[in-house]
Parts: structure tokens; C-alpha cells; sequence
């Protein structure tokens, strides 16, 4: 079974985990849950790091398929299910990664009020002490953290690798920790 592409890369998905490992949030026991799961290859890492709680997410049914084939072979409990963000969070989380979905959803017909809804479901979805963390290859982090502003705050940005183009440095991806404001 060709388990696919790990989107982002590796390095991605190894500094997300050393974040989870050193943060005093992030416990083993934390429910988490991978929006936009694809593979679930972030979800096996996090399992063979000892992380029990484990949830993705993805409106795919295809992804959904090769996320729970892939962790069956390697014998891991996590749970997948199919879900459309938009649609809203089945349960609510004390960590909410992205990586991707939200890159998506900006790029689709209704790119405004789309991602509205997102920030709107995950939202209601986190625990009031809980981090979403994202990961985009489209926007900024300045970007992000005006679209999110509203309902999160900005906590943490995970160094991620820079590129300098035209005399101005600027980061292959954005990876982005928030926390809920109190509205």
C-alpha cells in the first residue's frame, strides 16, 4: 500500500511534534484532532510519540479509507471520520491542527464567507484552554493572523525554513499557534 505524500514534507510534521513535546498544553492524553487529515501520516507520528487521543478528520471518504488502512497495518488506534469543516466539528478539542484545509478552502468559489465558517467551526470546536495550530502555504503569518484575529489570538510562530527573494526573507510556510480570545 503507496501510503502517499506527507504534504509539507517530513520537517513539517517533525517540528510540529517537537512543539507538542515541549509545550505545557500538549499533554499525551489531549484530545487532538487532524482537520483535513489526508493520510493521517501527522496523526501515526503523533501516536508512535505516545499521544493517545487521536481524531482526523477529512471530508475526503478516499483519504478517510487510506487514513484507517494505513493505521490498521501498523496495528495504531486513532479515529477517522468523514466531516466537511464547513459544515461544523463533531466534537469539540483541546488541540486543532490544520495543514492545508484552510489553504484550501481560500482558494475555492466562495473564498470569503467559506473561510469565515471555518474560523467560525473551529472555534466553537476548541476547548477555552485549548491551541489551533495551522500550517499554510499561502498566507503569511501576518496574514493568518489577521484573518484569525477576530476570534484567536496569536501565541506562538514555529520557525519554519526562510527563503530571501528580492531582498526580502520570507518563510516556505507559515506555522502558527493561536489561542481562543474571550469574546
Amino acid at each position: 500500500m503507496n501510503p502517499g505524500e506527507i504534504w509539507f514534507g517530513e520537517d513539517i510534521v517533525d517540528r510540529i511534534i517537537r512543539w507538542l513535546n515541549k509545550s505545557e498544553i500538549a499533554k499525551k492524553e489531549s484530545k487532538i484532532v487532524d482537520i483535513g487529515c489526508g493520510n493521517g501520516m501527522l496523526l501515526i507520528e503523533l501516536a508512535n510519540e505516545g499521544y493517545t487521543n487521536l481524531h482526523g478528520l477529512d471530508y475526503s471518504k478516499k483519504a478517510v479509507e487510506l487514513a484507517k488502512a494505513i493505521a490498521e497495518k501498523q496495528n495504531i488506534n486513532i479515529s477517522y471520520s468523514e466531516c466537511d469543516v464547513l459544515e461544523g466539528l463533531k466534537d469539540n478539542y483541546d488541540i486543532i491542527h490544520d495543514k492545508g484545509t484552510y489553504d484550501a478552502i481560500s482558494l475555492s468559489e466562495d473564498a470569503t464567507e467559506n473561510r469565515h465558517k471555518y474560523i467560525e467551526n473551529v472555534y466553537n470546536s476548541l476547548q477555552d484552554d485549548g491551541v489551533f495550530i495551522i500550517t499554510s502555504c499561502n498566507w503569511t503569518q501576518h496574514e493568518l493572523d489577521q484573518h484569525f484575529k477576530v476570534k484567536f489570538y496569536l501565541t506562538e510562530i514555529i520557525a519554519t525554513p526562510q527563503f530571501k527573494f528580492g531582498g526580502v526573507i520570507g518563510n516556505v510556510v507559515s506555522l502558527c499557534v493561536f489561542k481562543k480570545n474571550k469574546i
